[in-house]
């Protein structure tokens, strides 16, 4: 694209950007050493770093981007609050911008934030020009949103509660610890920086550095560094193709304080109707892209039509299992609900569904060692 055909530059963006991170970077340093920093200063800085984050990751992006669960309006209202902090925009323009992105993922021409522009474009690049213009006053992709009170009143009064909140805050922490220029610096300014480049790693570094366990159809990938920087959303390989999943990391192992925070927050009747892949879905879908990763390199052997039969009638074996164990286990639960199940029948279904469970582990576990050898 030469010169003269780019947008208009945005020198609001341009300014807020480019002054945060010199402040940043150079001042908050230099006052740090002068006159120094407390404890207050650090935990303060990390209560307001999570609060943004998670207020970005919870509510701009897996309640009203995505609507994977409902939330209760008090915890509505601090995403709100949290988002303008974090200032990012209002949630309406947010979650507008974040489904075209879904809905056009990798289209140079209309995901707001193609990875396949580059880095640089993924990143910041795309907020430092008018390339979305069409999208500003159009937000007939957020309907639902539009009936939320909630959504609409920081919509409305975005600026002023974004200014509120990112030098109210601070100074009023200032005060209260007697050095408002250090509560700016780091709550204010380095809090800001750190927020933005966190999420913003999101649209960039989770297209372009980790896996893709699940789908190549897309550039998402899933990646556990990343996952700890952005707040659980470095899972984002599964996350492009399960959506509606109020989880990025789903097992109990994988760093997600996301999830964690809106399962607790069920417990307090807060958060409700949380929305879960089925496992079944899950595990067809890694099995499929583990068969398109061996055929694509069975693909340059000599024997690979062979060996390409042998693959597909062992995946066609491992659905079949996992459809038939998914079924019984179905069934299991269903008659631990059902009281009039007698005791005998489900005695034999228990039996069923550890023979089921057993015959699927084999026949995954001789899946997992073909597969291997062409991955």
């Amino acid at each position: 694209m030469s010169g003269s055909s780019k947008p208009p530059l945005i020198w609001l963006n341009i300014f807020i950007f480019l002054s945060s991170f010199i402040v940043a970077v150079a001042i908050a340093p230099w006052y740090g050493m002068k006159t120094g920093y407390g404890v207050e200063h650090l935990l303060w800085f990390l209560a307001a770093f999570s609060f943004c984050n998670l207020s970005i990751t919870a509510g701009y992006h897996r309640l009203w981007s995505h609507k994977t669960y409902e939330a209760h309006w008090s915890l509505r209202l601090l995403f709100a609050l949290g988002g303008a902090f974090a200032l990012q925009n209002s949630a309406l323009h947010w979650s507008s911008d974040h489904r075209i992105h879904h809905k056009h993922v990798d289209n140079n021409d209309k995901d707001p934030y193609s990875a396949k522009r580059g880095f640089w474009f993924s990143h910041i690049g795309w907020m430092l020009r008018e390339y979305n213009t069409n999208t500003y006053q159009d937000y007939s992709n957020c309907r639902d949103l539009q009936k939320d009170k909630i959504v609409m009143w920081q919509h409305k009064y975005y600026v002023p509660l974004a200014i509120v909140t990112n030098l109210g805050i601070p100074i009023a922490l200032g005060l209260l610890h007697g050095d408002i220029w250090g509560m700016l610096l780091v709550v204010g300014v380095l809090r800001l920086v750190l927020s933005h480049h966190s999420t913003f790693f999101i649209n960039s570094l989770a297209h372009i550095w980790g896996s893709q366990p699940y789908t190549d159809k897309n550039t998402a990938r899933d990646n556990a560094v990343l996952a700890v920087f952005t707040f659980g959303e470095g899972y984002h390989n599964y996350h492009h193709i399960f959506e509606n999943d109020y989880r990025n990391g789903i097992y109990w192992w994988q760093y997600d304080p996301t999830k964690w925070l809106i399962k607790s927050c069920s417990w307090l009747g807060l958060t409700q109707k949380l929305r879960v892949t089925p496992k079944l879905k899950i595990e067809k879908a890694k099995a499929k892209q583990a068969l398109n990763t061996a055929s694509r390199n069975i693909s340059k052997l000599p024997n690979a039509a062979l060996i390409n039969e042998a693959l597909n009638k062992e995946f066609e074996a491992l659905m079949g299992k996992m459809s038939d164990y998914y079924d019984v286990k179905k069934q299991v639960l269903e008659a631990k609900r059902n009281d009039l199940v007698k005791k005998y029948e489900k005695s034999l279904l228990k039996l069923r569904y550890q023979q089921m469970k057993q015959e699927l582990a084999t026949q995954r576990k001789s899946w997992e060692s073909m597969v291997a050898q062409y991955a």
